[in-house]
């Protein structure tokens, strides 16, 4: 019986098993390919599609801006130090957070970022009651951003002055129309132009045109100005040499006592946050890389682009770790030279004849004092180490027969803060 099943489940798996082949059969069949759908690559966003996500982006940060400033209710949400003109001695040493400050060229008072456009606006707008010569000047070249139709103005202005000064007695030098194309397109444009025509003795008048029945307005040379042209050449020379106005970025210098908190910086918005303008900068410079990305570049092409992505800072915060702990903190531009960090190092030595080295965070030498905080990656803070040259130290110290306590100035230290 047990063969008879064994027999029958053989013979069923035989007819289930499919149709037969020959052995010297060369046909084979072969397993269906199993065909997957290839993944399509992904389009770029058209050009069109970036500029309305760059705006979106832009609205929204304009907008988070404009939340913020209305929520917050006192300045210390900004974690910015209240008031700068207001602020007292002991308010500025109390808090270990580096700000950006800048300091008014025209009254001394220390601005922060925001601040300094409007303040020196009104400072120059000021001085139009008592100088307005320079005043006018200092608007011609501060409140007009495009310094090249600057230079085109003020040599059209000059070009005025000279026939005058030249013609003293001719009166068409004297007057000039003020629908001429060449004054509306090259002077007129600038704002604080009309300030200086009156300022150096111009009035404005309706006078006929000649041959015509009709009037028009000239600025007309006054004749006291004209009897003055020593006067006229000074204010012409001034012109010539003006240089916009612009807050200078405050030091800040702050001595701290050893600590152990040396490494850690607290940093303000202004060391990281971009304004509108650089937004769009920063969109510019992101559709050019893609722009070049599609392109085969050389190893000169990509060390440039490493180079443009450390521009996004704008400062930068250094402290100078002397051998005794003590530390010397300073504020910089971002494109400043290594030069400016050696000289604001050499003001607060107390021997600056001395020669000596900075050390950056890897131990590296700091020796081309030519290259950027940007190209040396010290940006948006730094440690840097300050060493005296050791042979020249021990020669001193030999000559002296003790060793120097300090390098920086005995008042700086006696006033040194501690950080938190």
């Amino acid at each position: 019986m047990k063969k008879l099943f064994e027999s029958v489940k053989a013979d069923m798996k035989f007819k289930t098993a499919g149709p037969g082949r020959r052995l010297d059969d060369e046909r084979r069949v072969k397993p269906e390919a199993v065909s997957r759908e290839q993944p399509r690559p992904r389009k770029p966003p058209s050009e069109e599609a970036q500029i309305a996500a760059a705006s979106a982006a832009m609205a929204r940060l304009e907008s988070v801006q404009g939340k913020v400033t209305k929520h917050l209710q006192s300045p210390q949400d900004l974690n910015i130090i209240p008031s700068c003109k207001n602020m007292h001695a002991s308010e500025k040493e109390s808090t270990s957070v580096c700000n950006v400050l800048f300091r008014c060229p025209l009254t001394g008072e220390l601005l922060r970022k925001e601040e300094k456009e409007s303040h020196i606006r009104k400072s120059i707008e000021s001085l139009l009651s008592t100088d307005p010569i320079s005043a006018s000047i200092m608007k011609i070249y501060t409140f007009n951003k495009d310094q090249d139709k600057v230079k085109v103005g003020v040599e059209t202005i000059t070009k005025y002055l000279n026939n005058i000064i030249g013609n003293p007695n001719e009166e068409k030098y004297c007057s000039i129309r003020f629908s001429n194309k060449v004054f509306q397109e090259k002077v007129n444009c600038l704002d604080g132009s009309l300030d200086f025509f009156t300022a150096v003795g111009f009035e404005k008048k309706t006078l006929p045109l000649p041959g015509q029945d009709v009037q028009d307005e000239f600025y007309v040379l006054s004749s006291e100005a004209v009897k003055n042209l020593n006067d006229l050449k000074r204010s012409r020379d001034s012109l010539l040499s003006g240089e916009p106005i612009r807050a200078t970025l405050e030091r800040q210098p702050r001595i701290f006592a050893p600590s152990t908190q040396a490494t850690r910086f607290s940093l303000t918005d202004d060391f990281y946050n971009l304004t509108v303008e650089e937004v769009k900068q920063e969109y510019q410079l992101r559709k050019e890389k893609m722009d070049r990305e599609s392109l085969l570049r050389t190893k000169a092409m990509r060390e440039r682009e490493e180079k443009l992505k450390m521009k996004k800072y704008n400062y930068t915060v250094l402290r100078i770790r002397f051998p005794d702990g003590y530390l010397l903190q300073g504020t910089f531009y971002a494109q400043e030279c290594l030069s400016s960090l050696f000289d604001f190092v050499s003001q607060h030595l107390q021997n600056n004849w001395l020669p000596y080295e900075l050390l950056g965070p890897c131990g590296q030498k700091l020796e081309n004092e030519q290259i950027t905080f940007n190209e040396c990656g010290l940006v948006p803070s730094s440690l840097i180490t300050f060493r005296w040259d050791a042979g020249v130290l021990a020669d001193v110290e030999a000559a002296a027969g003790h060793k120097l306590d300090t390098a920086l100035k005995q008042e700086l230290i006696s006033n040194a803060e501690t950080l938190d």
